[in-house]
């Protein structure tokens, strides 16, 4: 990083810094922001990096009293006398001009989306080389960031092998269905997954206001005959929604549906919430799916007249999810993994019979986003500094 500084002064009636670094780039620093982030051991934790100073003891009009620098840092004097450091790294990391701070977001929030159809060449891993390999794990977790994810094979035959990638990441999500649950053919089912019908395209929990991020399952038996998985990318489908049907794109980025969940499993439940459907940020982004037709409620809190239009546009979103260039279809084997973005990924399966012996059985678990993200940082920082 060109992080030299050749002349840094005050502005703006002491309330602004400007730095002029060596490579002919120039930043700026409001003076109630530098106050703010002190980095002295009174305002600032370095032990759990976090700031001790408080709001309340915060100025917000203050400006510099005195200012002095070198290549490497600068010096702020405060009118109270209070002095502050900061490092040049650490200022032009923080540099307020879009592109600085573009760039920063990047390395923060891994935002690189690879979409994709029917054309998928599924990333593919080894379960054992991810469990003891720190650069085939941050492969593993920037793939499934950025394509949404990713086969592990060479897992056992055996149940638990989804709670050694959980202590892999850091903790699994547990919800009603447990720290982990069993998907196969069960007597008086308590999920439409616990049968052998067809699942058509779904995220999972939606009837959880915070559903979970990442899904894992396990194939430790598969049937001969049908059980094929299908998946296809929700972002990917979105963007095609926006294009073809502008309005049905805004019905459902705008229309809130409810989800309903009842019934007992790791204990007993009765689970509400709202969501729409196609989840944007404040930029207009695409961030989430969340869509479970088995959950959507009979409840369907709008005005009469927005009924229809709403299942125009939901028919509209799920023929293009089940046109042919955008789905993949594959199967597991046993010792296969899939991880993948619950809030990105719809998947389904085809229906197979059902015989007097469990003939299909995978073992499933879930984790959030926030915990696998946590993992993909102190990972690449791990492997970076190897290299």
């Amino acid at each position: 990083m060109h992080c030299a500084i050749q002349k840094a002064e005050v502005l703006d009636g002491a309330h602004l810094m400007q730095i002029l670094w060596h490579d002919g780039t120039e930043s700026f620093y409001p003076a109630v922001w530098l106050r703010d982030n002190c980095q002295c051991p009174d305002c600032y934790l370095d032990s759990a990096k976090a700031r001790k100073f408080l709001v309340e003891s915060l100025d917000v009009n203050i400006g510099i009293k005195d200012l002095s620098f070198d290549r490497k840092r600068v010096l702020i004097t405060w009118p109270s006398e209070h002095t502050s450091e900061f490092e040049a790294e650490w200022l032009k990391k923080r540099c307020f001009s879009q592109q600085a701070r573009e760039k920063l977001q990047r390395e923060l929030f891994f935002p690189e989306c690879q979409y994709w159809g029917s054309e998928l060449q599924l990333p593919t891993l080894n379960f054992e080389d991810v469990l003891k390999n720190d650069e085939h794990a941050y492969k593993w977790l920037s793939s499934l960031k950025k394509v949404g994810i990713v086969r592990l094979t060479g897992a056992s035959n055996r149940r638990g092998e989804v709670l050694k990638l959980g202590k892999r990441i850091g903790f699994l999500y547990l919800t009603f269905y447990g720290h982990t649950w069993q998907v196969q053919d069960k007597i008086d089912a308590n999920n439409v997954a616990y049968t052998t019908g067809k699942l058509s395209f779904h995220t999972d929990y939606p009837a959880l206001h915070h559903p979970p991020g990442v899904q894992l399952l396990h194939c430790i038996k598969q049937t001969v005959t049908g059980g094929d998985s299908e998946i296809v990318d929700g972002f990917n489908i979105c963007r095609k929604l926006k294009e073809k049907d502008p309005r049905a794109f805004q019905i459902l980025s705008s229309t809130f549906v409810d989800f309903t969940d009842i019934g007992v499993d790791y204990c007993d439940f009765s689970v509400q919430s709202k969501h729409k459907i196609i989840e944007l940020d404040d930029k207009g982004q695409v961030v989430r799916i969340n869509f479970n037709n088995a959950t959507r409620d009979t409840v369907f809190d709008v005005p009469v007249e927005k009924v229809q239009p709403f299942y125009e546009a939901l028919k509209q979103f799920v023929d293009l999810m089940n046109c042919e260039e955008s789905k993949f279809t594959f199967k597991m084997n046993p010792g296969d993994v899939i991880t993948f973005d619950n809030w990105r990924l719809l998947h389904g399966r085809c229906s197979y019979e059902a015989g007097t012996e469990i003939s299909r059985h995978l073992e499933g678990a879930y984790a959030d986003w926030d915990v696998v993200m946590s993992r993909l940082r102190i990972l690449r920082k791990s492997v970076q500094n190897r290299n």
